[in-house]
């Protein structure tokens, strides 16, 4: 069987199975079974596969086809233009959280950021990206799983920033050592009754989902305990789905009355980060 043969063979079988993106995913997974990058395998395309690449690749399209999602397959996903580690204990990182990282870039640029927090990291993708684009800044990165954190550690190593980003275990903000300038967190907001409708949990770790009855409750806890471990002028920047930022923003104004807050949206225009920011002179409830 020739490149573009298999190619079309998987989409097929990927479309049969309502998977999105049917070509594209083919095309991915190929690429990976013969350990090569796009354009070679468009230079390739009539060449034929070996029996061992042929067994490979339709292993890898049988996963795809049960729904299991290509990152896990591959074990690796991109996240602000570096190429992540990743398995089934810790959440794929999402496109719309670059914007957490981007809105993080912009405070930096305007502020004295030295420490930051980063709030259930799972594979590390945010806390990665920050030590990467803000000069000198120490970030520490928290998570309740130690499966997770073990991604995070692997990855951390690969993009050389172990000596800036702190691994630490615990729940929430109990982990931190000191007040930190800004904080930073993509928690749980997905309600319950939506994780068995969408199916989102039959792969991902449930933990890094599910936000309990109404989706605000790993957001409300965190709202609650910012105050102590936020330095004075600092920051927090929250990732929220759908339809939540008006209700995290009162949850904020309850505890801090007079802090700034600013909603920013994500490409599809949905109201996707919540940033809180104490440089007006905001104090804490």
């Amino acid at each position: 069987m020739k490149v573009k043969e298999a190619i079309n063979k998987a989409k097929e079988k990927l479309l049969n199975n309502r998977v999105e993106d049917a070509w594209l995913e083919s095309e991915l997974l190929l690429r990976h079974a013969l350990k090569i990058d796009r354009v070679r395998l468009y230079q390739e395309f009539n060449r034929s596969l070996t029996a061992k690449e042929e067994a490979v690749f339709w292993r890898m399209v049988d996963r795809r086809s049960m729904g299991e999602p290509s990152p896990y397959i591959t074990g690796s996903r991109e996240f602000y233009g570096q190429k992540l580690y990743v398995n089934p204990s810790v959440l794929i990182p999402r496109p719309e959280s670059e914007l957490l990282v981007d809105r993080a870039l912009h405070i930096a640029r305007e502020h004295p950021i030295a420490r930051v927090a980063e709030i259930g990291t799972g594979s590390g993708a945010i806390a990665i990206a920050l030590a990467l684009n803000i000069p000198g800044v120490t970030v520490y990165a928290t998570d309740i799983s130690l499966p997770a954190l073990e991604v995070a550690r692997l990855n951390c190593r690969t993009h050389g920033v172990t000596n800036r980003v702190f691994l630490l275990a615990g729940d929430m903000l109990d982990p931190l050592p000191a007040t930190v300038d800004l904080i930073v967190a993509n928690l749980p907001y997905v309600p319950d009754s939506e994780l068995a409708r969408l199916g989102l949990a039959d792969f991902e770790p449930m933990e890094a989902l599910n936000g309990g009855l109404d989706g605000l409750e790993k957001l409300r806890k965190l709202c609650g305990e910012v105050g102590s471990r936020l330095a004075p002028g600092g920051f927090l920047l929250l990732e929220v789905g759908e339809g939540q930022a008006i209700k995290v923003t009162k949850l904020l104004r309850q505890c801090f009355p007079v802090a700034r807050l600013d909603v920013t949206s994500d490409l599809a225009e949905i109201d996707r980060v919540v940033e809180l920011s104490l440089t007006s002179g905001g104090a804490v409830a």
